[in-house]
């Protein structure tokens, strides 16, 4: 048993060790296309190496790779995509996520002058728009950002329904809400709710088209602003957050908070959806990527329910409680309501 344990932990070491080799590996194999290429037919090295323009030697080493990490099979006639390769492929906005790691992996090059603040990382460069009025924001840039926000979001808002009901919400108002992948998941959900979407005008200008092709469009009242230094519109009695909290810092979630509170009615409640920290019990998602990621980012964190319950209570929402989720490295869930004590 002894014996068990410690090549358990001595494998699990290694992999501690030769992690960030895994994940260029698996970089590799994302920015080639190369699971796309062998999802249903097996491929010969050869011609995947003259496809891709690697030569045989290395294109051998990385598909050897590909498959010990479970991402490739062999076959007689060369590789295919594994059952696990396949899943990744089916996990929306997954791969565009992996391809954009490169700006991370580059700002964690050296990891002690990161943690010591030394560096200048590149992912604040990446999403300006967090940094609030004044800051630069280029339509590409935009367009980037709600590609890649509308490609995961839809994990999300299907953790948070399975979390929370909005069945007794009669207008439910999503700020920060991109181009409306999480409000028409909850319109969807509930078609006899009105919605508000509300969010900075370079976001949501690709919103209408999204909302009319999802069939909600008519249901959807979309408001551009800034919740920093704009008033929310009035008229929710749900209100909610969904991967918003832990883009800022203590005090601009605060002031939104107590905004939130002002703009919803007695009874009203916010829901709050994103990755979050296991507090006294760390999480690997949470604690050990999408707080090096905020971090990097150069402003927000990853806060545990307990650090949103009291920032939530000091706004004044009672009936704080987090809700359990299927899957805590896609989303966790936390609510309030406003009711006067």
């Amino acid at each position: 048993m002894t014996r068990g344990t410690a090549r358990r932990e001595g494998e699990e070491i290694f992999d501690l060790v030769a992690g960030f080799l895994h994940s260029q590996v698996l970089a590799a194999v994302i920015e080639l296309g190369l699971l796309r290429d062998m999802l249903e037919v097996p491929q010969a090295v050869e011609e995947l190496a003259q496809r891709h323009h690697v030569p045989v030697d290395r294109m051998v080493v990385l598909l050897q790779a590909a498959t010990a990490l479970g991402l490739l099979q062999r076959r007689r006639r060369g590789y295919v995509t594994s059952r696990k390769g396949a899943a990744l492929l089916g996990v929306p906005g997954l791969d565009a996520m992996i391809a954009h790691h490169g700006t991370l992996y580059k700002d964690m090059a050296d990891p002690v002058a990161f943690f010591r603040g030394e560096t200048d990382p590149g992912l604040a460069k990446v999403w300006p728009y967090v940094f609030g009025p004044g800051a630069e924001i280029d339509p590409g840039r935009a367009q980037i950002y709600s590609d890649l926000m509308a490609d995961s979001q839809a994990l999300v808002a299907e953790e948070t329904l399975r979390a929370v009901t909005f069945a007794d919400s009669d207008v439910v108002m999503d700020v920060g809400g991109g181009t409306g992948v999480f409000v028409s998941a909850v319109a969807k959900a509930n078609p006899d709710a009105e919605f508000i979407l509300f969010d900075l005008a370079e976001v949501v200008a690709q919103a209408e088209d999204r909302l009319a092709k999802a069939g909600v469009g008519d249901r959807v009242r979309v408001a551009p602003g800034s919740f920093r230094t704009d008033t929310l519109p009035e008229g929710a009695d749900s209100i909610t957050l969904i991967r918003v909290c832990y883009d800022h810092a203590d005090e601009t979630v605060a002031a939104l908070l107590t905004k939130i509170y002002d703009a919803l009615p007695e009874g009203g409640r916010l829901v709050i959806s994103e990755p979050m920290s296991g507090g006294t019990t760390p999480r690997r998602a949470g604690d050990a990527y999408f707080a090096l990621y905020t971090l990097a980012m150069g402003t927000g964190r990853t806060r545990s329910p307990e650090q949103l319950r009291t920032l939530m209570r000091s706004a004044g929402f009672t009936q704080v409680k987090a809700h359990p989720t299927h899957r805590d490295f896609v989303t966790s869930v936390i609510s309030g309501r406003k009711i006067r004590k």
